[in-house]
């Protein structure tokens, strides 16, 4: 595993606080100067899920709220040990993911209750552990506008989708997706596979070469190497978490973004406020919230049918004012 170290130090100004009915002791109520977070990671910092939560806790660190630190490509059977060396020296917040270590992660938190821990998680955070919230990219609202995207560009009626693992978080992504691709096609067929792995690009675009052997024209891409055989076969694709359109310019229509700078700034003013509290901060995803936002069409600006544009325009006002709600299906997709 790799371990990167970052300490800058600023003044901070007052923060809001997420309400909660517990309160850490006074030394995570810190009201002025910046607090220790770490992070722990299974994969690298540049895969897309994780990179959202990086990028999030290094805006925190550059305008002084923080202080932060990381390790990456930490193993699942190593992740309550690296958790307790984090919690050891000193560090007021823990952020991280803990998808393949739920029970051994709420075990150490569970020593350590004067730390606060923000945790990736496909489970609901729990009374009797105060201080272990969890969250999730609950993006399924921009996932829903960029199927729209792809119903509409779609000319075989036939859209490739390849996962990682078939959990909740990459579920309801791809039935959101699913979802905004049938408003525009009704008849649209599906193919469905996860190639059991968070980073394994070649496995990811050999599966996508499959798919478009199999007759897809468009791929949506829940892992790196999806875009690449899209690419290669000069055929579209959407993208997922992050906006990849500068790499794939000619590839990528659209995207479904997660901004986790939401959800880590509620936890950040808990924590100050001294009443950081057991939470689901999923809800800080929503696009309602700013969590989550449909990239630019960049240079497939004028390419998209304008129907599809209008609907986009008008589901988008209306998911942001609360009068459309994208639904939350996290069973495992189908092939159709």
């Amino acid at each position: 595993m790799t371990t990167r170290r970052f300490t800058r130090r600023f003044l901070l100004g007052s923060a809001a606080a997420l309400a909660g009915a517990f309160a850490l002791t006074p030394r995570t109520a810190l009201a002025a100067d910046p607090i220790k977070v770490a992070g722990i990671y299974t994969v690298p910092v540049e895969q897309q899920w994780v990179s959202r939560i990086h990028k999030a806790a290094e805006a925190a660190q550059a305008r002084g709220d923080i202080e932060y630190v990381f390790t990456e490509n930490v193993s699942n059977t190593d992740y309550a040990r690296v958790m307790r060396e984090y919690a050891e020296s000193g560090n007021t917040l823990i952020i991280g993911e803990v998808f393949g270590a739920e029970q051994e992660a709420r075990e150490v938190a569970a020593d350590y209750p004067d730390v606060a821990f923000l945790m990736g998680s496909s489970f609901k955070e729990d009374a009797g552990l105060p201080n272990f919230a969890v969250f999730d990219n609950y993006i399924q609202d921009a996932a829903y506008l960029s199927g729209i995207v792809a119903g509409a560009m779609t000319t075989s009626g036939n859209i490739g989708m390849v996962g990682g693992f078939p959990i909740p978080e990459v579920n309801r992504l791809m039935h959101a997706f699913m979802a905004g691709a049938a408003e525009m096609k009704p008849d649209i067929a599906f193919q469905v596979s996860f190639i059991g792995s968070w980073f394994d690009p070649p496995k990811a675009k050999e599966t996508a070469f499959a798919m478009i052997e199999n007759g897809a024209d468009i791929l949506y891409a829940e892992r790196f190497g999806v875009s690449d055989a899209a690419q290669e076969k000069g055929i579209l694709a959407i993208g997922n978490v992050i906006d990849t359109q500068a790499e794939y310019p000619e590839t990528v229509v659209a995207s479904a973004i997660w901004h986790f700078e939401p959800t880590l700034d509620a936890a950040i003013a808990a924590v100050k406020a001294g009443n950081f509290t057991a939470a689901d901060y999923g809800v800080y995803s929503f696009m309602k919230e700013g969590g989550a936002s449909l990239a630019p069409f960049g240079t497939f600006e004028g390419k998209i049918p304008q129907a599809a544009l209008d609907l986009i325009a008008e589901r988008t006002k209306a998911i942001k004012a609360g009068e459309y709600t994208v639904e939350i299906n996290d069973e495992e997709p189908k092939s159709s």
